[in-house]
């Protein structure tokens, strides 16, 4: 059932008051009652006012009056095609998708990337066709030039015009559910995906650091080399806040809404991820705002991490395989249990039965840990030589 403040906030789509009454709201904004009801034996739409004129009450006891009609056998016309439901075009459905999916997406940029790459690649070919009129053809034509040039972007794409056209459906704008399957056999084979993170090889993450010592002082750099520290995902280190430090503890506290797993989690910090904090802290904008920001608002892009390794001459090393760097230091040189390396990665337990007994997030243990992984990467100098503190590390 609708309300006078459900109606007023209803985004762009068809929302039900139940009884075949429903409020249309078209992605231009404009509002207008529908009754869906049987007129000899056929399913019509007949127009009660536009909701800019025609209250909820009213809208309720013209369907009642109209139903009473229909019920008693009198004559009544459907809603002139003027006044049917208008459909929109591609761009228009989409938009009007987006907006009323969007909420369900914890990721901003989620959020933004999903509407941009419709209007980058599918927009200027079939933004302004009718959203019935779109055929598997131009779907295929659409993504036929960038369907090998950025295979797993096409992908993506293909499912958001599956989901706009499948909104669509549901709105009452395409008379068929949408059915894409066809689209990729008339494309090239797109090569084989590689999912795994490149990753280096942990016995050269030593000599990495210190050439990262090396460089300039930046927020990049200092970004990067936090990351390693940690093994931590790169979005938690751009987006830590000074607030979520307590350096005298050396606790680093997560909130779950920034985690992966929507899990709180707590990093024990080692001597030089600390450090490396202690260089941030003069350059500070606040003392609430982003640690590795050149404003302390806004973090700095994935990008910027990735860059410091390209310019040292790692074009395809990736800043999230120093995890699996991070986990094959610990299977190979450490005598730590797997599930207290887990829990340092913020991994969550496959077994449901196993993660609703095991409490304890091992923060000890894992300091242990991180500074053992600090002590095996971070080089110290010795006159002209450099040595690795790094030992054999026990759990």
């Amino acid at each position: 059932m609708l309300t006078a403040i459900s109606v007023k906030n209803a985004k762009p789509g068809r929302h039900s008051d139940g009884g075949g009454l429903y409020l249309m709201v078209r992605p231009t904004g404009s509002r207008s009652w529908i009754l869906r009801a049987q007129l000899n034996r056929k399913r019509q739409d007949f127009g009660l006012g536009s909701a800019s004129v025609v209250t909820l009450a009213e809208a309720r006891a013209k369907a009642a009056e109209l139903r009473s009609k229909l019920k008693r056998g009198e004559e009544i016309r459907p809603t002139p095609p003027a006044l049917k439901v208008v459909i929109p075009t591609f761009s228009e459905a989409a938009r009007a998708c987006h907006e009323a999916i969007r909420a369900g997406w914890r990721n901003e940029h989620h959020r933004a990337s999903w509407l941009a790459s419709l209007e980058n690649h599918i927009f200027p070919h079939i933004g302004a066709n009718r959203v019935d009129e779109v055929t598997n053809v131009m779907v295929r034509d659409a993504l036929a030039p960038i369907w090998l040039a950025i295979p797993e972007t096409a992908r993506r794409i293909l499912q958001r015009v599956r989901t706009v056209l499948e909104y669509s459906h549901l709105e009452g704008w395409c008379p068929h559910e949408a059915s894409l399957r066809s689209v990729p056999k008339g494309l090239p084979r797109q090569p084989a995906v590689e999912n795994h993170f490149v990753a280096m090889p942990y016995t050269e993450v030593p000599d990495l650091m210190w050439r990262l010592g090396n460089l300039p002082t930046s927020a990049g750099r200092e970004a990067l080399l936090f990351t390693i520290y940690n093994a931590v995902r790169s979005g938690e280190t751009r987006h830590a806040t000074w607030l979520e430090f307590d350096l005298d503890a050396a606790i680093w506290s997560i909130p779950a809404s920034r985690m992966k797993m929507r899990q709180p989690h707590v990093v024990p910090l080692s001597h030089a991820a600390i450090a490396v904090l202690r260089r941030r802290w003069p350059l500070r904008a606040s003392d609430d705002g982003l640690v590795f920001s050149t404003h302390g608002k806004r973090p700095i892009s994935d990008m910027t991490m990735t860059k410091v390794l390209r310019d040292l001459g790692f074009p395809r090393t990736t800043v999230h395989g120093f995890r699996s760097s991070f986990t094959d230091w610990a299977a190979e040189r450490t005598r730590y249990p797997k599930e207290i390396v887990d829990k340092a990665l913020a991994h969550k337990l496959a077994d449901r039965v196993e993660a609703a007994y095991r409490r304890t997030n091992f923060l000890e243990r894992r300091r242990a840990l991180m500074l053992s992984w600090a002590g095996f990467i971070t080089p110290l100098s010795v006159g002209n030589d450099t040595v690795n503190i790094g030992v054999l590390a026990t759990g």
